[in-house]
């Protein structure tokens, strides 16, 4: 009995079990404020830089707010299972993949985290060391900065999902004064240099081809934000909702103002500047343009706002999501705060920033792929499961996501096909991939698996029985909880 009960318990990890109501800690602000400091990043600002090169910064900006509200919107979409049910990414995923089949996606996502986490790290540490270069005469040691700077970042998330929202909370209003300094201290450059920011663009295109260039843009930035289009139910178990609220819109109210207004306009912002980084220096890097531009301490400050963006880019879109899924792998025994130090290891040891030019291509076919996870998602919780979850068999060794030997096969053969075609059509992967897994694991799962694999929810769509904060539900796994209780095999 006693290896039974160990065997069972993998899948009950302390750090993955639902969410309950009094302990949702995020609100509206809460979250805006780590959107303002999540969506500035490296890879951003190279969208404002190769956009200007063949479309003016108008449309650009256009572009990017088309963009991020269109994926602003697949992220709230798939936030309402961490809302509703408090599961994070990894243990939903049990459902449209198995209870083993979960490990494979999950795993692409964590990896791609873990890698973002190097090159972000690496990117913030070569401010640090710019920021003490500044301040001591002669330092250039990026390697203590990235160490230093990385174990920083670490700690932060190991104390907690309520020390993530605080470091966002203290550092968003500052992101945003130093952001606005930085766009001032480049567009002036430009203008001396006679130029204008909004009129420059280096090989203009018209016609067909300007088209292109802004659908490209639109693309970019939905790509970029694909994998986090994922995870999100990792971060949004923890958002505070009002019990027995049936409005989808109100339910989710934390999610929708953080990703359909504090994304677009911060990620605009930083298309912005971005471009005038490029014109002023032709790199979309701000540190090597604010060298160029800036000096002294007024350098510092400015630098040290890329500091802190990098940090919570990391630490609530990179670490917090990949450290739930090595939970969800290694099980009880590896706790949270191993698993955000085995992130930090994983994107450290690999030295990503090494092959950065390569590895964004790599990570972008990555993102094509992960849309096709998000379009499985959408169309096993919506459309199949109409938001109604057999939760507490996500987390049974025996229960209805067993499946053959614990994978469910069509969430793999959805994924295969959504992935390659998305990879096919890499300017337009993400709508690609989600359209066309979606299409295809509902037709797959409704007219054939889940008639060899019943799910009770499906069968008995009850409110009362498989809805969580809707009908004032907090969903509890007990340990020592028959495994056979609620299997579907006993409801047909």
């Amino acid at each position: 009995m006693q290896k039974k009960t160990k065997k069972h318990s993998y899948l009950k990890s302390p750090d993955l079990l639902p969410i309950h109501h009094e302990k949702k800690s995020i609100g509206v602000i809460g979250f805006f404020a780590m959107w303002v400091g999540m969506a500035i990043l490296l890879a951003t600002f190279d969208i404002g830089a190769a956009g200007i090169q063949e479309i003016p910064l108008t449309w650009v900006v256009l572009a990017t707010l088309v963009g991020c509200i269109a994926i602003g919107g697949f992220i709230s979409l798939i936030g309402d299972i961490g809302v509703e049910h408090g599961l994070a990414f990894p243990v939903y995923m049990r459902a449209p993949f198995g209870i083993i089949g979960t490990h494979i996606p999950s795993l692409t996502r964590a990896i791609t985290a873990s890698f973002w986490f190097g090159i972000n790290t690496y990117f913030g540490a070569t401010a640090i060391n710019a920021i003490m270069n500044t301040m001591v005469a002669g330092f250039d040691n990026w390697l203590l900065c990235y160490i230093i700077f990385a174990l920083f970042q670490l700690i932060n998330t190991a104390s907690g999902i309520k020390w993530i929202e605080r470091f966002a909370d203290i550092s968003a209003p500052l992101i945003v004064i130093f952001s606005l300094i930085i766009y001032q201290n480049l567009t002036g450059e430009i203008n001396a240099q006679g130029e204008n920011v909004w009129a420059w663009v280096s090989s203009p295109v018209t016609g067909g081809a300007a088209v292109t260039a802004f659908m490209v843009v639109i693309f970019a930035n939905m790509g970029y934000w694909a994998t986090l289009g994922c995870d999100i139910p990792t971060i949004s178990r923890y958002f505070k909702a009002p019990k027995y609220e049936r409005n989808w819109f109100k339910r989710n109210k934390t999610t929708v103002v953080g990703s359909l207004i504090a994304l677009p306009l911060t990620e605009a912002f930083m298309i912005m500047i971005g471009a005038a980084a490029f014109i002023v220096s032709g790199t979309s890097n701000p540190v090597t343009a604010l060298q160029e531009t800036a000096s002294g301490w007024m350098l510092a400050m400015l630098l040290l706002m890329i500091v802190l963006t990098q940090w919570s880019t990391n630490t609530a879109a990179n670490i917090l999501p990949a450290a739930a899924v090595f939970s969800n792998v290694f099980g009880p025994r590896v706790s949270n705060v191993i698993s955000v130090f085995v992130v930090g290891i994983i994107g450290s040891v690999i030295q990503p920033w090494s092959v950065y030019e390569v590895l964004t291509q790599v990570l972008l076919i990555i993102g094509a792929v992960l849309s096709s996870v998000s379009g499985i998602l959408f169309a096993d919780y919506y459309l199949l499961r109409k938001r109604r979850v057999n939760v507490p068999d996500l987390y049974k060794n025996n229960g209805q996501y067993q499946y053959s030997k614990g994978i469910n096969v069509v969430g793999f053969i959805s994924w295969g096909i959504g992935g390659v075609i998305a990879t096919l059509f890499m300017t337009y992967s993400f709508i690609i991939g989600f359209v066309v897994a979606a299409g295809a694991y509902y037709v797959l799962a409704k007219y054939w698996y889940f008639n060899k694999y019943p799910q009770a929810e499906i069968i008995n769509p009850s409110d009362a029985d498989y809805l969580g904060i809707t009908v004032g539900r907090d969903w509890t796994i007990e340990d020592n909880e028959a495994e056979d209780s609620n299997s579907v095999h006993k409801l047909v």
